[in-house]
């Protein structure tokens, strides 16, 4: 028999999708088999984007129609014929299937798409109680204030209760640092003896970028150039509507540059911006009015190494500025800084320890890889160490110091040219303002360790 955990939320954008990959993550650490389920997903054609994500992320291999009970097109055609009793046997027999195949489920509730979420939650706590879960609330500070929070997490608790219930904790997202400290404080005073598990987690505003495949996706753009690296994340939009010598100092780190198609000028510019170590590194292009770069332009842009994308839409400029700046981000599968910095995150403002320990009850002896990887971060923490990689250029352990870093599991210095290595990782988009580099040749001690090398090796 399986056990579970029910993740719901007090509200909309809760950030209960960043707790749900938290909780996917340190479940897979222990466990050989952990499934996900959502009873209710809002109607759509396509998959629901947290089964996706989740499902595609930690590759479950699980069929997606054992993965969620109903639509709510489905439950509230039922619910209309007075039949509301056959949408949670449903749920209740759909959970059973995906019981016999797994260790531990991880339920993730529906979440309100409005601010008056009372009714939703109903839902959620009815459903939880039925499939005999311990329920794991999600409440937002965004835009709230802290009596708002905590009112928003008294009326669920009231809920909860009502359908007797059990709350295993609150973890209250999306806050400033003072406001969430406060939230929890009172949390704590109001419901001391209840043993509730009591955490807050800062709003990041890095998650909130949406990354050049989702303006694609959103604008039905076509990829010109640079379809490697379709996961930048755009920090801002900048719309090229004056002279290269007023457009450059304008150009900022993440920017996504929307300009017309046939405007050669700006195109030429922004990517000799991109190959200069002089300026920073921009995201994309996005090229509107369904121009494209004529022959000639297109053979000077194939002459310049690593093409940040350049992304061509029918809209012309202003139209599509207006849907950029629209883009509500998500969070792709395959967007892996992003969801690194979340777990990272997630690590940081949660016991993981103490919260694993309050969940699971399905012991395991069986070491997964998750579980190696836990026992690695978690070791290197407690001892954290100095490292020094020797090969500072390579992409490869770049790419890894950035995770290490973010993970904060050790401090690191590269070695290598420190102009070759800052270049490289701005090419690779990466994020390491933290990182200290040595170069050995430029060192006071350079002869030191020529004269140490020597001795060591002198015997040979």
């Amino acid at each position: 028999m399986a056990n579970n955990i029910y993740i719901t939320s007090t509200g909309p954008r809760s950030g209960k999708t960043v707790v749900t990959l938290g909780v996917m993550e340190l479940l897979l650490r222990k466990m050989n088999k952990v499934g996900f389920f959502r009873p209710l997903v809002h109607d759509s054609d396509d998959v629901d984007k947290d089964i996706s994500l989740i499902s595609t992320y930690f590759d479950l291999k699980i069929p997606v129609n054992l993965m969620y009970g109903f639509t709510t097109e489905e439950a509230t055609e039922l619910a209309s014929r007075g039949r509301q009793g056959e949408v949670i046997e449903g749920i209740i027999n759909k959970y059973n299937q995906l019981k016999e195949k797994c260790d531990f489920i991880v339920c993730e509730g529906l979440e309100s798409m409005s601010a008056s979420a009372s009714f939703e939650f109903d839902i959620n706590a009815e459903i939880s109680k039925n499939l005999s879960s311990s329920v794991l609330l999600i409440a937002s500070g965004k835009k709230r204030t802290v009596d708002e929070t905590i009112q928003s997490v008294e009326t669920a608790l009231t809920s909860l209760n009502r359908q007797k219930g059990k709350c295993l904790g609150i973890i209250v997202t999306r806050t400033d640092p003072a406001s969430g400290k406060e939230i929890i404080k009172r949390l704590a005073d109001t419901h001391s003896d209840e043993g509730l598990l009591l955490y807050a987690i800062p709003e990041d505003t890095s998650l909130r970028r949406p990354s050049i495949i989702e303006i694609v996706k959103e604008l039905d753009g076509t990829v010109l150039w640079g379809k490697d690296h379709l996961n930048r994340h755009i920090h801002n939009f900048n719309v090229a509507a004056m002279q290269l010598r007023n457009l450059l100092p304008r150009l900022e780190h993440g920017d996504l540059i929307i300009t017309p198609g046939d405007r050669a000028d700006v195109i030429v510019a922004c990517l000799a911006s991109v190959s200069s170590t002089s300026r920073k590194n921009i995201a994309g292009i996005l090229l509107t009015g369904g121009l494209v770069p004529c022959d000639a332009v297109a053979e000077l842009i194939n002459g310049f190494p690593d093409t940040p994308p350049i992304v061509s839409v029918q809209d012309n400029t202003f139209p599509a500025a207006t849907k950029v700046n629209r883009i509500q981000a998500g969070i792709s599968p395959f967007d892996k800084r992003k969801i690194t910095r979340i777990l990272a995150a997630f690590e940081k403002h949660v016991n993981t320890k103490k919260l694993a320990q309050r969940v699971i009850t399905t012991k395991t002896t069986i070491k997964t890889p998750k579980m190696f990887e836990l026992e690695l971060i978690q070791r290197a923490r407690q001892s954290r160490q100095h490292i020094v990689l020797p090969e500072g250029e390579e992409e490869r352990i770049l790419r890894a110091a950035e995770i290490l870093l973010r993970r904060e599991v050790v401090d690191l210095t590269l070695l290598g040219n420190q102009e070759r290595i800052y270049k490289k990782i701005k090419d690779l988009g990466l994020r390491m303002e933290s990182i200290n580099i040595i170069d050995p040749i430029k060192s006071e001690f350079f002869e030191e360790y020529i004269q140490t090398y020597y001795a060591l090796r002198e015997h040979k």
